[in-house]
């Protein structure tokens, strides 16, 4: 035989034994894979499909739970009916019907160890023997938990936080979720059941500040739904450090509701707080109220050094303060600031209205040249009665004599009062005093007031001439019946602030 017809010869022989194994595996039924947890239950299907042409003489299941190591667990006969020779998995399989077209078997209390592949497989006369294989997924829903681990604060490295998933399968995977500065390692421990336990630390360097931060543990595995979650706080202990609050820089004498209070912070929770003084004991207006100072009376007996001491379990913490005591100081109401401010602005009106009406009425008698507030002028207790005078019409010149004065008996400030010396000037005309009071006169009144004043120093010059090198004065005599004040008939106001009578007679 030739190479040629050999390779024929094998060529056909391996399509025969493909076109077999293609017939086999199309005539027996069963699932790729399946899944189940422990102490559950599962059943295993299988199936001879177009049996017409086979003949089927019995059907047996094997177990494999590594490769190459099988063993018979069910097997059924048309004739001598069902057998379970495996011991370990007596009591725990059955078929579900019973028959060689449709031999199903259930297998309850699953174990861990029951997971590999079962092979379902007939004996046919005349093929042989058709397979089909089921691969058993055993699941194991890990028990997930997570703690913080206490610790106390150090500068070392240590584990803040535990998240473990334990006895599951297949093996599940932990991660964090933290803004704390740290890292984290995983360990995967095999249990004998075939599942397996991981577990994750979280470390970092605590510090009180790290107390109550938050992590979160994650956990993912094939059996849950969705990610497990476990948020946590840390748990970092430390001893108290203290502060004193309350102190608001106005500890003034005889003041009742001065406080200085006690803060803490600590882990775990202060457990005794004290108040003392350096000097010694507390004073009698202090009273202590858990971890409130509460001074009754501010005096100088608590310008002293308070002392404030907090414990817990770790440890102790103090703090000083030294409270200043200032005088007193009355704080006026916000009505007593209106009242004060209302009777401040009424009080400036008053006197910003008086000083108006005295610069008026002093500006009004420097016009006038009479000094308005009955002062006595620089003359003390006298009256300047006569005076340098403008030479008369006449010609007779000037008087060259000083002044002759009166003294006046009556109070000072007024002056005497002298008969009206001139008849024919009657009381309807403005007399000299009324004019140097009131600075309203009008043009005529004025034509009035020169006329009688030219009339005045006429005769005056006539009496002169008369009585000329006399003795020194000569004083009209008064007519009781025509009295009127002296300035109001005969005295005369001059520029430089000097009043001179009309009537008197110059020597």
């Amino acid at each position: 035989m030739s190479d040629f017809t050999m390779i024929n010869c094998c060529l056909v022989l391996g399509a025969c034994l493909l076109s077999s194994q293609v017939v086999w595996s199309q005539h027996v039924r069963v699932e790729h894979e399946v899944t189940a947890y422990p102490n559950g239950s599962v059943n295993l299907r299988c199936e001879f499909t177009n049996s017409e042409n086979t003949k089927l003489t019995q059907v047996s299941w094997m177990f494999e739970r590594t490769e190459g190591d099988r063993q018979n667990i069910a097997v059924f006969h048309p004739k001598y009916g069902a057998s379970f020779p495996n011991k370990e998995f007596e009591g725990r399989v059955n078929f579900t019907l019973g028959s060689l077209e449709n031999p199903s078997i259930r297998i309850k209390k699953l174990r861990m160890a029951d997971a590999g592949r079962y092979i379902c497989e007939y004996a046919t006369y005349p093929s042989g023997n058709e397979q089909g294989t089921t691969t058993l997924i055993m699941l194991a829903k890990p028990r997930n938990s997570a703690t913080p681990v206490p610790v106390q604060a150090s500068s070392s490295e240590v584990v803040v936080a535990r998240c473990e998933a334990a006895q599951g399968k297949p093996e599940a995977t932990i991660s964090w979720i933290t803004s704390l500065a740290g890292h984290y390692n995983h360990t995967s421990v095999p249990e004998s059941d075939g599942t397996v336990t991981v577990k994750s630390e979280y470390r970092i360097v605590p510090t009180p500040a790290e107390n109550g931060k938050e992590i979160t543990c994650v956990v993912d595995q094939r059996t849950q739904s969705a990610s497990q979650n476990f948020p946590m706080r840390l748990v970092v202990e430390y001893p108290p450090t203290v502060t004193i609050e309350g102190y608001d820089d106005n500890w003034y004498m005889g003041r009742k509701d001065a406080v200085l209070i006690c803060q803490a912070d600590a882990n775990p929770a202060p457990t005794d707080v004290t108040w003392t003084a350096v000097s010694g004991q507390l004073p009698s207006t202090v009273r202590v109220d858990q971890n409130r100072l509460l001074v009754t009376n501010v005096d100088e007996t608590v310008n002293i050094t308070f002392v404030c001491e907090v414990k817990n379990s770790l440890g102790s913490g103090r703090k000083e303060h030294t409270p200043t005591v200032i005088e007193s100081t009355e704080v006026p109401s916000s009505a007593g600031v209106v009242a004060g401010a209302i009777l401040g602005s009424l009080l400036a009106l008053v006197l910003v209205s008086a000083l108006v009406t005295v610069l008026v009425m002093h500006s009004r008698s420097q016009q006038h040249g009479y000094s308005g507030n009955s002062e006595q002028g620089v003359y003390g207790n006298k009256t300047r009665l006569f005076g340098g005078k403008k030479g008369s019409k006449n010609g007779a010149g000037a008087n060259n004599n000083g002044p002759i004065y009166t003294y006046r008996e009556s109070e000072p400030g007024t002056l005497m009062e002298k008969c009206n010396e001139f008849p024919h000037l009657t009381a309807s005309k403005p007399t000299a005093h009324n004019i140097l009071l009131s600075g309203e006169l009008n043009e005529a009144e004025l034509r009035k007031f020169d006329t009688l004043n030219d009339s005045i120093e006429e005769e005056e010059d006539e009496r002169y001439d008369r009585f000329g090198g006399l003795p020194p004065s000569y004083q009209i005599h008064r007519h009781e019946d025509d009295c009127a004040p002296y300035l109001d008939d005969d005295m005369e106001s001059q520029r430089d602030g000097s009043i001179i009578s009309r009537t008197a007679i110059y020597v």
